[in-house]
């Protein structure tokens, strides 16, 4: 993943920040499926769909306990969801990674709106104007972009975790607590999101006592 960071919130663990932004370089795209086992070992991943792949991956995370092997299905479900499968979409994203690393956040959102304008159903165009939106604090529109982002793909838990963040941010906990609920029916296995989401429940319990 290129360098691209965004400013870190004091109640939002960096792993989850960091989930908002894909882990792979568009330039280098490459099928890390070997990382981890297929879902079904009789099926044959070049015979599958990219959906399916996708669909297979999500099942697969969903089942998984151990928090490192959930780790490494949620980067290939990052890595699969930023491949645009257009050589001109994917060269825009890298563009927009760069002149994030360079801090030019005008040029940034320019080319993500080229991203968007030219493939309105590449989830990962709105995915990374949320997040860059989310940097810059403009979480008016950051939240419109993530609820594109699950137009999209309801499963996107880089997006869901940037709602709880907002939904926090504005003070709105009950949201946010359930932000954080569909983020781990998502990816049951990540510890930051399980803290988050138990940090949430003690401080609405308490308020009501």
């Amino acid at each position: 993943m290129p360098a691209m960071r965004v400013f870190a919130l004091s109640y939002l663990a960096l792993p989850i920040l960091l989930a908002l932004i894909a882990t792979a370089p568009h330039a280098a795209l490459a099928d890390e499926t070997s990382q981890v086992e297929k879902t079904d070992p009789g099926d044959s991943s070049g015979s599958l769909s990219p959906k399916q792949q996708l669909d297979n991956l999500f099942t697969a995370l969903k089942r998984q306990r151990d928090p490192d092997q959930a780790n490494l299905i949620a980067e290939q479900i990052n890595t699969q969801l930023s491949d645009s499968g257009s050589a001109t979409i994917n060269l825009l994203m890298q563009w927009a990674d760069k002149a994030i690393q360079d801090k030019r956040n005008f040029a940034a959102m320019d080319y993500l709106d080229q991203v968007i304008s030219l493939k309105p159903d590449y989830v990962e165009g709105w995915n990374r104007r949320a997040t860059l939106n989310f940097a810059i604090g403009d979480y008016r529109k950051s939240m419109e972009d993530i609820n594109q982002v699950l137009r999209i793909e309801p499963r996107h838990f880089g997006a869901l975790a940037g709602m709880a963040a907002i939904l926090t941010e504005r003070g709105n906990d009950a949201l946010a607590l359930k932000a954080w609920e569909r983020f781990l029916e998502v990816y049951p296995a990540n510890r930051s999101a399980q803290e988050e989401a138990d940090k949430l429940s003690e401080k609405i319990a308490g308020s009501r006592t």
